[in-house]
């Protein structure tokens, strides 16, 4: 169990590097974009899932697995967006 243990810790640490860098483009996106209400796009959110679930196919990773993280990082991230965008038009105002 140990060794299992140590394997989940050190991957763990690579998805938080992996998230990181996954936010910093969410503030990129936050800065490019014009208006408010472009931050949650549907029709990219639908694309997202329906290429992480073929990826997670060839991966071996299970569907339930890969949609149910995949909804709730991409809400995580929309609401880390909607405030860095309101962040940075509010100091631009």
């Amino acid at each position: 169990m140990t060794e299992v243990r140590l394997g989940v810790d050190r991957l763990d640490k690579k998805l938080v590097r992996i998230l990181a860098e996954r936010q910093r483009y969410m503030t990129a996106a936050a800065r490019i974009k014009n208006k408010r209400d472009d931050v949650r796009d549907t029709a990219r959110i639908e694309d997202v899932i329906s290429k992480v679930l073929e990826e997670a196919k060839v991966q071996g990773l299970s569907r339930e697995i890969a949609e149910i993280v995949w909804r709730n990082l991409i809400e995580a991230s929309i609401s880390y967006e909607f405030k860095q965008w309101d962040a940075i038009n509010t100091k631009a105002n």
